[in-house]
């Protein structure tokens, strides 16, 4: 067996003589009375792009679902393992969270994979077929007359945070919620080199920089 990481046993001895000495009494208050976040946040697994970073949040206000891509799937009651719905099923449900923010980010491997049409990775092409499930059949994504690779990534970049808004919605419990007010939905875009946000006005149905805005979403 190879040795853990050095980095990360740095990094946790750090945290035992920094951070954890200011935040011991809300760990304590977690593991007694369980976590209660208010916000579900669906990302993408890349390691740049990380939520409780992006939004400095502490331990305990975040519950985070991260995957290729940061796609969310239509509501599929079969006898598959649906590793996003359990998490969402478990979020509403039992923790009763009051927001799901679906954020994507620039940069995102998963996408690019998806309009390159790259060759499958392996035999399997996991991501190949998760990735599959972004578009409905028959949709055809292609890129515009005069629309450059970088716009165009960038569009199925957000196109990707629209259709799992869209795919949460398929879900009853969801639905519900929503419908009765209870529970929102929001979209944000996070990009990388600049680190700036931007969060989607649901009524224009486009993306405004958190930069320029004044006050509250």
């Amino acid at each position: 067996m190879t040795a853990f990481p050095q980095h990360l046993l740095d990094g946790y001895r750090t945290f035992t003589s920094q951070r954890l000495p200011t935040e011991q009494s809300r760990y304590r208050e977690l593991s007694e009375r369980g976590q209660s976040p208010a916000v579900m946040v669906i990302g993408c697994c890349d390691s740049r792009v990380s939520p409780e970073v992006i939004f400095d949040a502490g331990p305990g206000e975040l519950f985070v679902v991260r995957n290729v891509a940061n796609l969310v799937p239509v509501y599929q009651p079969d006898g598959g393992a649906h590793g996003v719905s359990a998490a969402l099923e478990y979020a509403v449900n039992v923790l009763r969270i009051k927001h799901i923010v679906v954020l994507g980010h620039a940069q995102c491997g998963g996408i690019r994979a998806f309009i390159d049409k790259i060759d499958p990775l392996s035999p399997g092409d996991f991501i190949g077929r998760w990735m599959a499930m972004f578009i409905k059949p028959g949709e055809v994504v292609e890129q515009r007359e005069r629309e450059s690779m970088q716009d165009f990534t960038v569009r199925i970049e957000k196109a990707a945070i629209f259709r799992s808004l869209e795919n949460l919605m398929t879900f009853p419990f969801v639905r519900t919620l929503v419908d009765r007010g209870e529970m929102n939905l929001h979209g944000a875009y996070f990009g990388v080199a600049e680190g700036s946000l931007f969060v989607l006005d649901p009524t224009a149905k486009e993306f405004r920089a958190v930069s320029e805005m004044q006050g509250s979403v």
